[in-house]
């Protein structure tokens, strides 16, 4: 079936005309590192769906999460705004009422809105203008049944405690596990093939897909063609065992999975099991996009991502809530008819941009309260930016802005800063901000990046309760 899918993409991408409304598949992974496609140049790494998908779009190989953590990045894709506005209390939870979501604006335009996999933000998917959910998978619901507390390597399981699968009505599935078990993605894409068979005849369909994987706690998939040997992967060019001061999350629960200092052989396995996961991941896209082709969904725009990325040994820490790149991109590829294949860009870009684009993709008018820029203009190479700068926050701790080649990162409670040349420096294992020659660079970013911050009313700049 994938191989299916596969040959028939080009052919179906060769459509000259959008119909009224074409059909969406809006796919999020769960802390998905962006160097984790075997397409995008890790070689160790089977992703074969995936690779399919890029070859027939364009991989943006910038993309960049506003808040490195799961729920706030989502309602920043949600909303297509800040994380400092999507958020009605920043930083909770709590997607802010005031703010069109984009399954509200596609539902209005005629679409049939579907939900599965995980929802990690406050309410329901129903009250966020899905019209149904198919393999929702949620928080509660366990009804006491036990869950093991530590994994099959001994180190804790404290990832997605207590989660369950639920129906239409809000019933537990417990027959689909408690927690996060190896079966998840399977039935989280099984959702989403019910959702396209459910989808009236006729009906544009928005398919919103959210795999929990491959967030902790990590596990074997149960399809066991999905395995690394950890002897033969290589740790990640900046793995450090310690991270040099306490970044502001030091004590996170991520960070607490594997003792410190990190011991390289232990984030090796670590880094297997996580490669198995995106692997079974993969092939569930598969399955999803084979569905859809079966059904005679042959106009079709595809957006793959991920909330953000993962350390998982880089600079020391295992968590996600930091301004690395390997923590604050994400994977991003949008494909569709009409547009152009086999591209990549280096453009900054957010994944709040992602409601608009989509918006503009369909002709739906983009709602007055979103922030993001539609990547349309890039999708088309009109343009070769659409952001001068991009940036990113994490609770008080942490604040950063980047040019494209200078990256600046200021922690308010440690009272430290870095700056980093990306273009020389990739991997950012050389922090430039002791260096009397670039105290004017750090001046100006970091003045830019204040003036943007206090516009977006962040509380460390901007009282409480002043209007945003």
């Amino acid at each position: 079936m994938r191989l299916r899918w596969g040959r028939s993409l080009s052919l179906l991408f060769l459509v000259s005309t959008l119909h009224a409304a074409p059909d969406i598949l809006f796919i999020v992974t769960d802390d998905q590192r962006p160097d984790t496609l075997h397409a995008l140049g890790n070689e160790t790494i089977h992703t074969p769906n995936l690779d399919r998908l890029a070859a027939h779009g364009t991989a943006f190989t910038r993309a960049y999460a506003g808040y490195p953590i799961c729920h706030v990045s989502r309602a920043e894709m949600l909303t297509g705004c800040t994380p400092f506005r999507a958020c009605q209390q920043y930083p909770s939870g709590v997607i802010n009422p005031a703010l069109k979501t984009m399954a509200q604006t596609f539902r209005e335009a005629g679409y049939h809105t579907w939900y599965s996999g995980k929802w990690h933000n406050d309410g329901h998917p129903k009250q966020r203008g899905y019209t149904g959910t198919r393999g929702l998978y949620t928080s509660g619901g366990a009804m006491g049944l036990p869950e093991p507390t530590v994994d099959e390597r001994g180190h804790p399981r404290t990832g997605y405690r207590g989660w369950t699968f639920k129906d239409e009505e809000g019933k537990p599935e417990l027959d689909k596990g408690v927690g996060l078990d190896p079966d998840n993605s399977r039935h989280i894409a099984e959702g989403a093939l019910q959702a396209i068979h459910d989808t009236p005849s006729g009906e544009s369909m928005f398919l919103h897909v959210n795999f929990a994987f491959p967030h902790d706690p990590r596990q074997w998939p149960t399809d066991e063609t999905h395995r690394y040997d950890p002897a033969k992967l290589n740790l990640p060019r900046n793995f450090a065992p310690v991270h040099p001061f306490d970044h502001g999350n030091l004590q996170g629960r991520d960070e607490l999975l594997l003792p410190t200092p990190r011991d390289a052989e232990a984030v090796k396995r670590e880094l297997a099991i996580y490669y198995a996961m995106i692997s079974d991941v993969d092939a569930q896209i598969g399955r999803i996009m084979g569905a859809l082709q079966e059904v005679g969904r042959k106009d079709l725009i595809v957006v793959f991502t991920s909330d953000q990325g993962l350390a998982l040994g880089s600079h020391g820490l295992l968590g996600k809530q930091n301004q690395y790149e390997h923590s604050i991109r994400s994977p991003l590829v949008i494909s569709g008819p009409g547009l152009p294949e086999g591209q990549r860009s280096e453009a900054l870009v957010a994944l709040r941009d992602l409601f608009p684009t989509l918006c503009e993709l369909t002709s739906i008018p983009i709602p007055a309260t979103v922030q993001g820029l539609s990547l349309v203009p890039l999708l088309k190479k009109e343009v070769s930016q659409v952001h001068k700068f991009v940036t990113g926050a994490f609770t008080n701790t942490q604040r950063m802005i980047c040019d494209g080649r200078w990256k600046f990162i200021s922690y308010p409670q440690a009272k430290r800063k870095q700056l980093f040349d990306l273009d020389a420096d990739p991997d950012e294992m050389h922090d430039l901000s002791e260096q009397s020659e670039h105290q004017e660079r750090i001046t100006s970013l970091e003045k830019t990046l204040q003036n943007w911050l206090r516009e977006q009313g962040d509380p460390l700049l901007v009282s409480p309760g002043a209007k945003r």
